[in-house]
């Protein structure tokens, strides 16, 4: 049998046990409407539309290269960073398009957090400091900040681990637990939605499962999208999913998208069902 048959039974055996399917008329806390992206003249996403749900967790997979993380970058305007990037379509939050003139995108970012690949506290800053670093930066004014610390840490799964060093430099953590940092960072200005690009792609198995465990609990509270490359996560830790996929010369768009154990169990593209059996990617 080969590797991906054998990861397809693993995949199958978690399906069984995951009950993460919404039941019922579901909240709506974001949606990207006919999403098209750009760099210069090259086409890199085209047509994207997804709805996230309110308190769940929305896993975007597919090959490298196919406009995951381009997208997700979309939904809270850090694309619009890039040098001649350009997007089409609208990002719906909070009854408006993100993208309208009157928005100010530094509100966006903090309503609409960001973990990336590679964690990035700040070295030399402490623990405490590097929690209450985005509260600082963007001049939010919260009183009874170590409570904030308490409570940030708890939820990132980190708090039992550095409780007794907080005022010792973050650079002095474990990879696992610097992402775990970060995550902590990012719930101080009290997100609405967190977004994940491959948070756990440069760590370890045991830390990956701690990261995975704060966003089943942390799912509860606030959205999270986050992208991934890892199968078995997709399932372990989502609601929905949502398949990318770009032909050659063409931009990446969605294939299918759905609960995570139709999309993994009983996809309805001949395409998806060859991507999740390890056939391509």
């Amino acid at each position: 049998m080969s590797t991906a048959e054998y990861d397809r039974i693993d995949v199958m055996q978690e399906l069984e046990q995951e009950v993460n399917v919404p039941v019922g008329d579901v909240q709506v806390e974001m949606e990207a409407r006919d999403i098209s992206v750009w760099f210069g003249k090259r086409k890199v996403l085209e047509g994207v539309n997804i709805a996230f749900p309110k308190n769940s967790v929305t896993a975007l997979i597919g090959p490298s290269g196919c406009g995951k993380s381009t997208f997700i970058r979309t939904l809270n305007r850090l694309h619009e960073l890039i040098p001649g990037a350009a997007l089409a379509g609208s990002v719906m939050y909070e009854g408006k398009d993100i993208y309208d003139r009157d928005i100010d995108p530094v509100h966006i970012r903090l309503q609409i957090g960001m973990v990336f690949q590679k964690p990035n506290p700040f070295p030399s800053m402490t623990i405490r400091g590097n929690v209450l670093s985005g509260l600082k930066l963007s001049g939010m004014k919260r009183d009874n900040h170590d409570d904030i610390v308490e409570q940030t840490l708890t939820s990132a799964g980190l708090w039992n681990e550095v409780k007794d060093r907080l005022n010792h430099a973050a650079g002095d953590l474990s990879g696992g637990q610097q992402q775990r940092l970060v995550i902590a960072r990012a719930l101080a200005v009290q997100p609405h939605v967190l977004l994940m690009d491959e948070p756990c792609s440069a760590l370890d198995p045991a830390s990956t499962l701690k990261i995975e465990e704060t966003i089943r609990e942390l799912s509860s509270e606030i959205t999270i999208i986050i992208v991934t490359h890892n199968m078995q996560q997709a399932v372990r830790v989502s609601d929905n999913t949502a398949f990318f996929l770009a032909a050659e010369n063409e931009p990446g768009h969605v294939v299918e998208q759905g609960p995570t154990t139709d999309i993994f169990g009983n996809p309805k593209d001949q395409r998806t069902l060859d991507y999740v059996n390890g056939r391509f990617g």
